[in-house]
């Protein structure tokens, strides 16, 4: 009488175990189920390309900054900058010491009219 019981329990539990099995497997083929699946599937797929494009943007960004750093360093733009302005520089004048117009004195500033010349 044990044996009969016994195999009477599992099948009771066999055949819940399969029913509740073949219900859900319909509920996950009803339209509304389907299209909610294939909607999440969607989202999921939009925010793993999104993450990868960020990152390949990301990577791009960073070489970018990398490649403009070497170009800099290679045109000696990053060298670092003199404060101080350069000092005054002081033409040498010909002059005929024979004329006493043609001595320049250097101390004095004359004003230059580019009219003059023509």
């Amino acid at each position: 009488m044990f044996r009969r019981t016994f195999w009477f329990g599992t099948g009771v539990a066999a055949g819940v175990w399969a029913t509740t099995k073949v219900n859900r497997k319909l509920k996950q083929l009803t339209p509304d189920s389907l299209a909610a699946t294939a909607a999440n599937k969607a989202l999921d797929v939009g925010t793993r390309v999104k993450d990868r494009a960020v990152g390949f943007a990301l990577d791009v960004r960073d070489n970018m900054a990398q490649r403009e750093a070497e170009l800099d360093d290679a045109l000696g733009l990053n060298a670092p900058v003199d404060r101080e302005l350069p000092a005054l520089r002081q033409h040498a004048a010909i002059e005929n010491r024979n004329d006493p117009k043609s001595v320049v004195d250097l101390r004095t500033t004359y004003s230059y009219n580019r009219n003059e010349d023509h």
